[in-house]
């Protein structure tokens, strides 16, 4: 019997009106035959912090520990911080003034549970499931009472 888990499929997008402004976040994420979506937005941020949340939180998602995943993302901000050594160089630097290390903090927790591919695709091309990311971040964003981002209002708050 073969006990290999499939490899997982996790497409994101991040967006924000204005930049700060209200922010969401879009995720599909696919293993096999088994498809799951998660959107969520706040009142202010920027569309790097949810281009950067988007991934984590799908890397939240899975269930298991070393799983192969392929990250699908148009945020050349995300995708070259892994795979140009960006995000190794701020490590040995204690990220000194790099903005969002709440989130790469988090993101480095769970990216070395897997097996992590990153793929830049180009946004707003016609790629399927990061056209549908795209519409779950802008929806997220427009929703009501959205709350608050406390780690870009605490990071915001640290540079006055």
């Amino acid at each position: 019997m073969n006990t290999e888990k499939p490899p997982i499929y996790l497409y994101t997008d991040g967006a924000a009106s204005g930049n700060p402004g209200p922010g969401g976040y879009g995720i599909v994420l696919r293993c096999g035959a088994y498809e799951k979506e998660l959107s969520g937005g706040f009142a202010c941020t920027t569309n790097n912090r949810m281009e950067l949340l988007a991934v984590i939180l799908g890397l939240e998602q899975i269930k298991w520990e070393n799983a192969e995943v392929h990250v699908v993302s148009d945020s050349s901000y995300v995708v070259k911080a892994v795979n140009e050594g960006w995000l190794d160089g701020w490590k040995r630097t204690g990220f000194k003034k790099k903005k969002n290390v709440d989130l790469w903090l988090r993101f480095i927790d769970v990216y070395s549970r897997h097996r992590v591919a990153f793929h830049w695709i180009k946004g707003h091309a016609g790629h399927p499931e990061n056209e549908r990311c795209d519409r779950l971040a802008v929806a997220a964003y427009h929703a009501q009472d959205l709350p608050e981002d406390t780690g870009y209002i605490q990071e915001q708050q640290s540079v006055l």
